[in-house]
């Protein structure tokens, strides 16, 4: 009975400003069919998350967003609409407007970026159910870093122009072998479930002290659209999932 009561106050919080300078219209710009952000807002509805709300400093976004079902309670100011502007500023903003005009806080906030289109259905719901279920601060939906994505197969290039290992080692000190490699993993922005009031600390931030990784297999499609390049491989990806 106690995590159905938490469920009633779970809160998808998902953000979508109006300007993009890599694709125009990038959040609304039509994705397969619908517009990009809608494939969010129906996957927030359809999972066991019940209210949704978009974030938005535009009209026309906000007008998509609730014909897709979402709320649009405000608008966005444009100091946080910027591209320069964090996403914590952004959430703490839409969490401060519920409590003052309807005394709403949640227990879990789960962050929903739109340019993620590969996420399930089910990757909220199983990100919702550790957060209820276990005591964490947050939950991170992450992908293994595999061969050229690991870290510890990367390289920089210091001051003096002398090539090293992203740690500062040597390149002699390189692991050759993929197996052997240090699991890492990459923020894959399917989901973050997290508490709000880790929002409301001295250090502000969405994981908190307990962040647990919510561990998504390599196998699985996942593009994050930011650029032209990225919008044109999902697109290709998508219609084969």
């Amino acid at each position: 009975m106690e995590i159905q009561c938490k469920k009633k106050n779970s809160l998808a919080i998902i953000p979508a400003r109006g300007g993009s300078k890599s694709i125009k219209n990038k959040n609304i710009k039509s994705f397969n069919g619908k517009p990009l952000i809608a494939w969010t807002i129906e996957q927030a509805l359809a999972s066991n998350i019940t209210r949704v709300v978009v974030t938005t400093d535009s009209e026309e976004i906000k007008e998509i967003a609730i014909k897709f079902g979402a709320e649009v309670p405000f608008l966005r100011s444009k100091e946080l609409s910027s591209d320069i502007m964090g996403i914590e500023p952004v959430i703490i903003d839409v969490l401060d407007y519920l409590k003052d005009s309807e005394l709403y806080f949640p227990d879990c906030v789960a962050l929903l970026m739109p340019t993620s289109p590969f996420r399930e259905i089910n990757d909220i719901n199983i990100a919702l159910n550790i957060f209820l279920n276990n005591e964490v601060s947050s939950v991170i939906s992450v992908t293994p870093a595999v061969a050229n994505n690991n870290p510890y197969w990367m390289l920089k290039e210091e001051s003096n122009s002398v090539v090293k290992l992203f740690n500062g080692q040597n390149l002699s000190e390189i692991k050759t072998r993929r197996q052997d490699l240090p699991d890492v993993f990459i923020r894959n922005d399917f989901i973050y479930a997290l508490d709000p009031k880790n929002l409301y600390t001295n250090n502000p931030g969405l994981y908190g002290e307990n962040p647990k990784l919510m561990k998504v297999s390599e196998s699985r499609m996942d593009v994050d659209i930011n650029t032209e390049l990225d919008w044109n491989k999902a697109e290709i990806l998508f219609k084969t999932k």
